[in-house]
């Protein structure tokens, strides 16, 4: 008889962050215990990682933007005396220290394209790919700020679906230099023969394109995984296309479960008829959690955050998210939808639903609007199973609050419940970032687009991490 409950699905795990004081909890770094002002020494950040690996978290998440949030109050006075991103440093810039005090986890790294080079960066990320021994991921954005544009000399932004033409072709040049340009048995490091590499094995790149163009041979020789993980959050129908045909990981909002699985449904069948397993596809949702030994406790200490936390600040990057700015509007009043260039999933809220300043400082009493999660382990644990379990997601962004205190919590009281429920992994896989999420070896499959920009001789040699691993 054949078994019809099939394993329990277990939960991936990413924390979630950006190289700034404020990144989703806004107002938070004024809490006494909070250590976000130190973003820029790297000690912060390495024993953040050595935190992460210890609690078995699959990645280090990092945000990123390029521009600031203006939009609120039509200047950035509030941005800055709440660090609402800013300052903010690049993101890569961490992750080599961060691979060398840990072995297993991840980084998925924010880098918008549009104000990209594709070759610096393909060059950049490969090198990091080699550095990390296949544990680099790219979250694929394209920007929503009318402040960046003016920052690199341009008067605003592209129009929405124009953003995800140029990424089309920024990612398809980006397929050919990291799995066109080099076949995977070029590097021969013959001291005998002095061969390093076989020159027969390494092909010029020829690409005329809309956006971009370029000749030449990659610089970088194949890494363990070639391509990175690739990451993206696009929600729009132009975004769900571009993301559901090149993503591996998907990040979603939503605090309702049916709306989440409505979204998770979609994604899944769009996958599918874009000829991709739609399993390959991991989904995730952020959310922010406070907890502690017992219910109360966690309670307890939620109201000690929310002592700290900005509401008003949340409203500011909330602004610049929707590109309106919510300071002409009274706190009963109802905001008009307004058609933007900013993120079209957040701003279509509007058009679904009434929703106040009031409502929107509610949702953000720790200053971030993620769906907020309170209690002991227990509680937590068995809130986040529930809503895998209901909507078919695969993880979570796990949002800090207080700095580092949060992911210590999180570590001391949600890690053992999930794992006591079987529900989280007691140990790291071998492999690589992308082996670890996906369990299919270390490259992308052939029912990627990626497989017609391989070189011929390379598909039918990629590297696979042995089976016996994951059995």
């Amino acid at each position: 008889m054949s078994n019809l409950n099939p394993t329990p699905k277990k939960i991936l795990l990413n924390a979630f962050d950006m190289n700034c004081v404020g990144h989703i909890n806004h107002g938070l770094w004024t809490h006494p215990r909070d250590e976000s002002h130190r973003f820029n020494e790297l000690s912060y950040w390495t024993d953040l990682a050595k935190t992460l690996e210890d609690g078995l978290f699959d990645g280090l998440f990092i945000a990123d933007i390029t521009g600031v949030y203006d939009v609120y109050q039509n200047n950035i006075d509030l941005t800055l005396k709440e660090s609402i991103q800013l300052p903010s440093h690049d993101p890569s810039t961490l992750v080599s220290a961060m691979a060398a005090v840990t072995q297993n986890l991840g980084f998925g790294i924010t880098v918008n394209l549009s104000y990209e080079s594709p070759y610096q960066f393909a060059r950049r990320f490969a090198s990091l790919d080699h550095l990390t021994q296949g544990r680099i991921g790219w979250n694929i954005v394209t920007g929503y700020l009318d402040s960046a544009q003016r920052l690199i000399g341009q008067s605003g932004l592209k129009d929405h679906d124009l953003r995800y033409i140029q990424a089309e072709e920024f990612l398809t040049l980006c397929y050919k230099f990291w799995e066109g340009s080099w076949e995977n048995d070029a590097i021969l490091k013959d001291k005998k023969n002095r061969i390093f590499t076989d020159p027969t094995k390494v092909h010029q790149v020829q690409h005329n394109g809309q956006f971009y163009q370029s000749q030449g041979v990659f610089q970088v020789s194949p890494s363990v995984q070639r391509t990175p993980v690739l990451f993206q959050a696009g929600a729009s129908p132009r975004g769900l296309a571009f993301a559901t045909g090149h993503a591996e990981g998907i990040f979603i909002g939503g605090d309702q479960p049916e709306k989440i699985k409505k979204q998770v449904d979609q994604i899944r069948q769009l996958a599918k008829e874009q000829g991709r397993n739609p399993d390959d596809i991991k989904i995730f949702v952020g959310i922010t959690v406070v907890t502690d030994a017992t219910d109360k406790l966690a309670q307890e200490k939620l109201a000690e955050y929310q002592r700290y936390a900005s509401p008003e600040a949340g409203l500011a990057h909330y602004s610049s998210s929707v590109g309106i700015d919510l300071a002409k509007f009274a706190d009963d009043e109802a905001i008009p939808y307004q058609k933007t260039n900013s993120i079209a999933s957040v701003n279509n809220k509007f058009k679904e639903q009434k929703i106040t300043r009031n409502d929107l400082k509610a949702q953000h009493s720790l200053g971030g609007r993620y769906p907020l999660i309170v209690g002991s382990g227990t509680t937590v644990a068995e809130k986040l199973i529930q809503l895998i379990d209901e909507t078919g997601i695969d993880g979570f962004n796990l949002t800090r609050t207080v700095a580092p205190e949060s992911h210590h919590d999180f570590i001391r009281f949600v890690i053992p419940e999930l794992q006591q429920r079987g529900r989280f992994k007691t140990q790291y896989e071998h492999g690589s970032l992308r082996h670890k999420l996906i369990n299919h070896g270390d490259r992308l499959p052939k029912n990627h687009p990626v497989e017609q920009f391989r070189c011929p001789s390379s598909t039918g040699l990629l590297r696979q991490t042995v089976q016996t691993e994951s059995a």
